[in-house]
């Protein structure tokens, strides 16, 4: 169409204006979008670093107390002390070598008892710690040393690298986390580098241990605030694209946008749509159910079975997670408690619950009313901690624990070592379940550095004396290694699918045994 037309003009201004009326509040928002997403990547770095140094000063705790053990015996003959220097590696976490020193010679060592090696206490940073790229025994494989002196008698306790590197990249997740002792740094490979450390071009965080001579940095590459823009905004891009085309009208569409996810929601949840599914969990060593997890689906009217990935998130952003778990659990003790007399004693049943939960008392009187709707011992309830949002311990948040405790009810954390803040969470939480993620079950005969990371959660489940479920077991092979390494319960497709009260119950009574 010709350019010189009026009406091509007139229907030209048209369009501009939207796009000039829109341009403003555009560029604010995606102002105030990196600005939030800095902000954010600054917080994350911080918690990041903050998780590493108390990881690694848990770490180090353990080899010092170890080194104070050993110490009175240096200048002992290595006959008489080296099962003493034997027994301290098996009795603590993430100790791999003990040694004992006289005269800046380590004459002693757990692995091989006599030995005859020059140890100058300048290479220890402080005359404590030493990040080495090996030794003689292992030459390529990193250790973290610690030595504890006194006059010409030294001892020395070391951390193999695995441990250090396994923190690193369960802690750090996606982002890129390094270790540094002295003048040189341990990468989430296991490897030792010498100065300087990456540099990170956004949110650079360096962050000391105030018991150890050792340094957390962390950080985010130049792209990445654009990167969580678009991962975490990217709804909020759309809006304010819409805004720069449509304009004034967009507006109301905005807000009418804005608000429809949760009148939906509030919909779908008056109307009671969200509906249990049922996933049996069971025991490792036979396979029998042990339990199951009430998993929720949205029958939606018109759009049919909704998975829980389409409305979860979007109902912890809302708010409406709560009345939501609410709904469920009443659902769940009307349907299940007809059938008390199929359940056996102490018949776990697992129900998630997200970080809005942890602040609400109220929570405790919906575990309570639903253990009532059941006779006394017939079913135990597990409330599984979900991660996609940071749960802060506040005081609130401990007494809620505390008092659910007291009624019987466990804790599990769900998808240990993929959220916010798994080993955070051991911390600061008393907790009686780790629930391996179905990732790294997924890499049992697969990836074997994966396997490292899920053979490490599994040794320290049982150090911390927390049983196991492994979920998304799909085949014989993750059940065999499951089994072998003696993860308590195991759920996944391989055992059965999430499926509807009728069918659970049916296939309930038809387990051969139940105790």
């Amino acid at each position: 169409m010709p350019l010189t037309m009026k009406r091509s003009r007139r229907s030209a201004m048209r369009t501009l204006l939207p796009w000039l009326i829109g341009s403003l509040p555009v560029l604010l928002g995606l102002g105030t979008l990196q600005w939030q997403a800095q902000q954010d990547l600054k917080m994350h770095a911080l918690r990041t670093a903050e998780q590493a140094v108390a990881q690694f000063d848990l770490m180090l705790d353990s080899v010092a107390l170890s080194a104070q053990a050993i110490l009175p015996l240096a200048g002992q003959s290595c006959d008489q002390v080296k099962l003493a220097l034997r027994e301290e590696v098996v009795r603590r976490p993430f100790l791999r070598t003990t040694n004992l020193l006289l005269n800046d010679n380590l004459y002693c060592s757990s692995i091989y008892g006599d030995d005859n090696r020059p140890d100058n206490a300048a290479n220890y940073v402080d005359g404590k710690l030493w990040l080495m790229r090996g030794n003689p025994i292992t030459p390529d494989h990193a250790l973290l040393a610690y030595r504890l002196s006194d006059g010409n008698r030294a001892a020395v306790t070391t951390i193999d690298s695995l441990h250090l590197a396994n923190a690193l990249r369960m802690i750090g997740g996606q982002r890129q986390l390094v270790l540094q002792v002295g003048n040189a740094w341990l990468s989430a490979d296991g490897q030792v580098h010498a100065l300087p450390t990456p540099a990170f071009a956004v949110a650079a965080t360096d962050l000391a241990s105030a018991r150890y001579n050792f340094s957390i940095h962390t950080g985010f590459a130049t792209n990445e605030s654009w990167r969580l823009m678009t991962q975490l905004y990217q709804p909020v891009f759309g809006l304010l694209t819409f805004l720069g085309i449509m304009a004034g009208t967009v507006c109301y569409w905005m807000l009418r946008r804005a608000r429809s996810p949760r009148l939906e929601l509030q919909r779908a949840i008056d109307a009671n749509e969200f509906i249990p599914f049922f996933q049996p969990v069971v025991r490792g060593d036979d396979c029998t159910w042990a339990g199951a997890e009430a998993l929720m689906r949205w029958q939606h009217p018109s759009e049919g079975l909704v998975r829980p990935d389409m409305f979860i998130p979007q109902a912890e952003h809302c708010g409406l997670i709560v009345p939501m778990t609410r709904s469920l659990m009443q659902q769940v003790a009307e349907q299940l408690a007809p059938h008390a007399d199929v359940f056996p004693e102490n018949f776990h049943l697992g129900i998630n619950i997200a970080a809005d939960h942890c602040q609400d008392p109220t929570l405790l009187d919906d575990c309570r009313r639903f253990l009532a709707a059941f006779p006394p011992d017939r079913i135990t309830l597990v409330l599984e901690l979900t991660e996609r949002e940071l749960i802060r311990p506040t005081e609130t948040t401990q007494k809620l624990f505390e008092d659910l405790h007291g009624l019987g009810v466990l804790i599990s954390i769900d998808d240990f070592g993929t959220g916010h803040s798994s080993l955070g969470y051991l911390r600061e939480f008393k907790v009686d379940y780790l629930k391996i993620d179905r990732s790294f079950v997924s890499m049992i005969g697969v990836d074997a550095l994966s396997l490292h990371i899920l053979d490490s959660i599994i040794e320290l489940s049982k150090k911390l004396e927390l049983r196991m479920v492994a979920e998304g077991v799909e085949n014989q092979v993750q059940r065999d290694y499951l089994a072998a390494r003696k993860v308590d319960f195991l759920q996944g497709y391989l055992f059965a699918r999430p499926m509807t009260i009728d069918e659970f119950i049916e296939r309930l009574r038809q387990q051969p045994h139940l105790s």
